[in-house]
């Protein structure tokens, strides 16, 4: 994230999450904006959704000043993220959309899209439609919904009148500004001390701008109440596909006189040996990089150069101890491993329930989920000719969050 950077795009956004949705309930979850539904916080369906946007520009995000934290926890790996401007709201969300619009006076955008952080199901086909407005020459464009219920006025308890609802729309965000127009709008209002409004397309009416109606998005809800988020994550989980890896590894190293080769593991005494910088064990090298190749991690050479004396002669479980913390560390569960051994000889068979085990306990899963198989190269090319031992490997991982 940076302080301020012109972006490309013509069309900048202030997302205003400064509140601390008491009407959710359950506070010692934290704001609304930042509970997660589908695996990620709320406040970020919403800006990966803006970030994605082709016509999005700079991107201020309006947040309390305790939720600094929050933020930066909400948004870590996100693409696009340095694109972000970080500001503090003020006591309304009044206030906060104002810090967030004179905050893109360095960067003079044409257009300014005002959203509700909690909103987080905006598309970039909704946008398009709110834009096009302004492309056609309005000042400012509100999305909304035609109110579909019939509507009741009550006092003390009891309907006291029915409410005519034509004509009558539910509003939603973003609203989309000529950026100098509602700039100068809420710096009036700020003016004459009035932050009674409360919505931004308000301030634009008080102003003396019109104000064009743009087709709402029946799925963009506000998340209001602790089950609206209970409902948004159940609609995520629904449409989610499992984040799914598989990686391949493969292999090889040359035969050499010596005493047993070590696979998997495990030493198998021989009358040849795998040359090697560390203890050469094939069949882990290609499962380290299988793994690696899950969250694109580079290879077993990237963390353990040949180059290194440190790593002359290592037990090369340290090698794939090393890829799986990576894995997990980036949200990853193991889930399978397999491993091909091509060899004329040593005969694998009699050492499989150790090979096995071995890798069980280095990747702390169960034997259940390792494989280990061998086979010869039917006296074919230099492993038929027993110059050289080769391996290959398959990990399958799942990863956090899933997708859409």
């Amino acid at each position: 994230m940076n302080d301020m950077a012109e972006q490309a795009g013509d069309c900048a956004f202030v997302v205003v999450a400064a509140g601390r949705g008491e009407r959710a309930g359950a506070p010692h979850e934290g704001p609304k904006q930042y509970r997660p539904i589908g695996g990620k916080a709320v406040i970020r369906h919403a800006l990966e959704a803006i970030l994605a946007w082709p016509r999005s520009g700079t991107v201020v995000v309006v947040i309390h000043p305790d939720d600094e934290a929050l933020l930066v926890s909400a948004v870590a790996g996100m693409p696009g993220a340095e694109r972000l401007t970080v500001v503090h709201g003020g006591p309304t969300r009044q206030h906060s959309v104002l810090y967030g619009l004179e905050a893109l006076i360095a960067a003079a955008p044409r257009y300014a899209f005002i959203h509700d952080a909690v909103r987080p199901f905006v598309t970039s086909v909704f946008m398009d439609g709110i834009a096009a407005l302004l492309d056609g020459g309005a000042k400012a464009a509100l999305p909304a919904l035609a109110v579909p219920d019939t509507l009741k006025r009550a006092e003390a308890g009891r309907i006291t009148a029915t409410v005519d609802r034509a004509g009558l729309y539910a509003a939603q965000t973003p609203q989309a500004f000529d950026y100098a127009s509602i700039l100068d709008a809420h710096q009036q209002a700020a003016s004459a001390g009035d932050f009674s409004f409360t919505d931004d397309a308000a301030i634009a009416e008080w102003a003396g701008h019109d104000v064009s109606l743009a087709e709402g998005l029946a799925g963009n809800v506000k998340l209001t109440v602790k089950r609206d988020i209970d409902l948004a994550d159940e609609r995520l989980r629904r449409t989610m596909i499992a984040d799914v890896r598989c990686g391949n590894g493969y292999d090889v190293h040359q035969l050499v006189p010596g005493d047993g080769v070590t696979l998997c593991g495990v030493f198998i005494p021989h009358e040849k040996a795998l040359s090697g910088h560390s203890d050469a064990d094939v069949a882990l090298h290609a499962l380290t990089d299988a793994l690696l190749a899950t969250c694109g991690a580079g290879d077993i050479g990237d963390h353990f150069p040949p180059s290194d004396p440190q790593w002359k002669g290592a037990a090369s479980r340290i090698f794939l101890e090393k890829a799986a913390s990576i894995v997990r560390e980036r949200g990853g569960v193991i889930t399978n491993a397999d491993v091909s051994i091509i060899a004329e000889r040593p005969k694998v068979g009699p050492h499989r329930e150790t090979m096995r085990a071995n890798m069980a306990a280095i990747l702390g899963v169960t034997i259940d989920r390792c494989s280990v198989k061998a086979t010869t190269n039917e006296k074919i090319g230099f492993v038929g000719r027993e110059e050289g031992i080769a391996a290959i490997a398959t990990a399958t991982v799942i990863y956090e969050g899933g997708r859409s």
